[in-house]
């Protein structure tokens, strides 16, 4: 994913009538001011304040993204702090990774599940981080002070990179804060983030995956949907109420503000909103990128992790260990893999590239009506154009690097590990303490890696896709190492792979430990997985950088000119993984001819969905026991079902999994953790008809905690409203 398109798609036929629509839309919360009349008409009863304040606890204070302690701000998933307690609710698949790191053959809570019954039972996470937003600042016109639009690109870089690191820096004094300034409508416009960032967040609880990933790879995307996708972790910090790493003496996070949770339940036409992470969209996209994705980019990775999967699942299925070992791997890959299938049939199916074409055609007849606009914004598309024709073979080569080799087999990117350390023994004179310090580094490093590691599985996958990238990427793009295998492997990839794990430091623990108890620069440089992460590492560097300064600077301004275009209309920013909130209602939809889907989905469609021979589709025997009782107790709706899920007309993306769904009260009503399979387009065009995001229904999430688990002390730490 990559540029940006804004917010005028579905009002594309009827040329730019009025406002965006208020489902569309991903919006700024400092910024939110500007839609509250609008939210009111929806159906939203608190303020502006109530949402962003920065004087006083708001909304904002019990919503936090979930990342890496690496990669602090690189949000992968959203979350809500339900307590005084810091006991925050995401999806079950964000704290995936974490439930199975924690499992075994012995203690399989993959299938099992986990409740913790006291605050001592709950199980620490080495690299999970919770981040709550401090404030938000437009920092546009100190940033761009002195840009002006006759600048080359690299000049005007070097101006607002100089400018951005002084914001930054004025913005950490003092504090232990986490600050990023991002940019928004492609560099139109910038925004300073401050977040506080806690990082011992502890495994809480989780249901089976036979109700938290219920329908698997079948109904991922799909609605109707009936998955309890969710899971509980709670946010420890230091007994001063600062950020710490885990320590016992760790107090539960007293958060700001947190979410009531209403057992009221919804109806069509009730106002919701959402607030969280939203990844990446491409709204400006232009058609010459749209064709690309379609033609390039997604039938390259589609095919790779087809193969990737394929192998993964048939070791998975031969072996418990190898199924829990790559759980987590596996259901990343499939989840994309299936997305990109689902994106291209839908920018076809709905005429994106028509859509983006008729854009183009009212921008370019705006432009030429004037010259000042002529001179500005007169080769901004042909520009564009012109990039895209000019690498296709560089896309192409550039999707295969970072599907097949650094995303494929995990022995090419498990050696970029080392680097640091490889840098240090590369030294003219090389320093013993750094050089401890880096392989204690990596001895924790590996003791992860391996863990959750099958070198026969990998050696297959890498195989497998090494081929794929020598059959299918231009000659120019090829790895070094692939005259050595059709020399002396006779093109055997097979081969070559027996070769690499057999020798390799990287594909067995044992080495990898004798290596780091005696390091050298001989033993990386002769070792051939780091010799193929290296020439992959070099690919990558070089195809990254497809995109010239000028296609840069058109980008921004097919931004800048469309906002121009349409002075007067409320625009938002493309998702970029800052904190956005979308409104809209709750709904139903029509997705084809003599197709009705309705707004909710419940526990009798569980029901009707078993299948005992399909791992996909299996129901615990308590729900069915539960099921057969009635037994729903607070959580039943008035027809005394069970709701699972429903559909909102929210406008999320990939971050936006675990976010709160919340209503005009401010409680809490839903999860939200997936899009609909006949909106797939959506990152790139919003489909006001189509576009759906679904929810679990908190009261089955109350349901599951409660009756299904029993944790009554999780209930009773909650605020419910009925």
């Amino acid at each position: 994913m990559s540029k940006r398109i804004i917010v005028l798609f579905v009002a594309i036929f009827v040329a730019f009538t009025s406002t965006v629509k208020a489902d569309e839309g991903m919006w700024i919360l400092s910024l939110i001011h500007k839609n509250y009349e609008d939210m009111k008409k929806q159906g939203f009863k608190l303020t502006a304040n109530d949402v962003y304040n920065i004087n006083k606890a708001s909304l904002k204070d019990a919503i936090c993204g979930l990342s890496n302690e690496r990669f602090p701000m690189g949000f992968f998933c959203s979350a809500e702090i339900v307590s005084g307690q810091g006991l925050l609710l995401t999806n079950h698949h964000c704290g995936y990774e974490s439930i199975q790191n924690h499992s075994s053959v012995e203690h399989d809570y993959l299938s099992d599940g986990f409740w913790a019954f006291s605050k001592d039972q709950e199980l620490s996470n080495d690299d999970m981080c919770a981040s709550f937003l401090v404030r938000i600042d437009d920092v546009s016109d100190r940033v761009l002070k002195d840009v002006t639009e006759e600048l080359s690109y690299d000049k005007r870089q070097t101006l607002i990179n100089k400018a951005i690191k002084e914001i930054v820096k004025e913005s950490k004094k003092d504090n232990s804060y986490n600050v990023e300034v991002k940019d928004m409508f492609a560099g139109n416009q910038y925004f300073l983030f401050v977040f506080e960032t806690f990082k011992d967040v502890r495994l809480v609880g989780a249901p089976p995956s036979s109700i938290g990933k219920f329908g698997g790879d079948t109904d991922n995307w799909m609605w109707p949907r009936h998955t309890g996708d969710f899971s509980m972790f709670r946010v420890y910090c230091a007994p001063d109420g600062k950020p710490a790493k885990y320590s016992k003496d760790n107090i539960p996070y007293q958060p700001k503000e947190f979410l009531p949770v209403s057992i009221k339940g919804v109806d069509k036409g009730d106002f919701a909103m959402v607030m969280g992470f939203p990844g990446q969209t491409e709204r400006y996209m232009t058609s010459f990128g749209v064709k690309e994705k379609i033609d390039i980019l997604n039938p390259a990775a589609i095919k790779i992790r087809t193969k990737k999967l394929d192998l993964m699942k048939k070791d998975m299925d031969a072996s418990n260990k190898v199924r829990i070992q790559y759980a987590s791997k596996y259901a990343q890959t499939a989840n994309y893999w299936k997305y990109f299938i689902g994106e291209s049939k839908g920018l076809r199916k709905l005429n994106i590239i028509e859509q983006k074409q008729e854009l183009e055609k009212q921008f370019t007849d705006w432009l030429n009506a004037s010259p000042d606009r002529q001179k500005l914004y007169g080769t901004v598309l042909s520009s564009i154009e012109k990039n895209y024709t000019e690498n296709k073979e560089k896309s192409l080569g550039y999707q295969y690097v970072i599907e097949g080799l650094f995303q494929g087999g995990e022995i090419i990117a498990f050696p970029l590990q080392s680097m640091q350390l490889y840098r240090a023994l590369s030294a003219e004179k090389p320093d013993a303490a750094t050089i401890k310090t880096f392989t204690d580094n990596l001895r924790e490093a590996g003791k992860n890696y391996f863990k959750d590691y099958n070198a026969s599985t990998d050696k297959k996958i890498f195989a497998a896709l090494l081929k794929i990238y020598y059959e299918d990427v231009p000659q120019v793009y090829q790895l070094e190492i692939f005259s050595t295998v059709q020399k002396k492997y006779k093109g055997d990839f097979a081969r070559y792979a027996e070769d690499v794990f057999k020798k390799s430091i990287f594909a067995d623990e044992t080495r990898f430990s004798a290596f780091l108890d005696n390091p050298s620069k001989k033993a990386l440089d002769n070792d051939m997985a780091f010799v193929v992460s290296q020439q992959a590492l070099q690919q990558y560097f070089s195809l990254g950088n497809s995109a010239s300064d000028e296609f840069e600077n058109a980008t921004r301004l097919f931004e800048k000119g469309i906002m121009e275009m349409q002075a007067g209309k409320l625009f938002y920013p493309d998702a970029n993984s800052t904190i956005r909130l979308t409104y809209g209602t709750v709904g139903d939809y029509k997705p084809a001819d003599a197709v009705q889907y309705h707004f909710y989905t419940t526990l009798s469609g569980i029901m009707e969905k078993e299948d005992s021979t399909n791992d996909e589709f299996v129901v615990p025997a308590k729900l069915k026991e539960l099921y057969n009782k009635k037994d729903f107790g607070q959580y039943a709706s008035p027809n005394n079902d069970l709701r699972i899920c429903f559909t909102t007309n929210n406008d999320i993306t990939g971050g936006n999994s675990g976010s709160a769904v919340i209503n005009g009260n401010g409680e809490l009503i839903g999860i939200a953790f997936d899009g609909n399979w006949e909106a797939m387009s959506g990152n790139i065009a919003f489909e006001n008809t189509l576009q759906k995001c679904i929810n679990v229904d908190i009261r089955y999430v109350l349901f599951i905690i409660d009756k299904y688990a029993g944790a009554h002390n999780l209930i009773n730490e909650m605020k419910l409203v009925n």
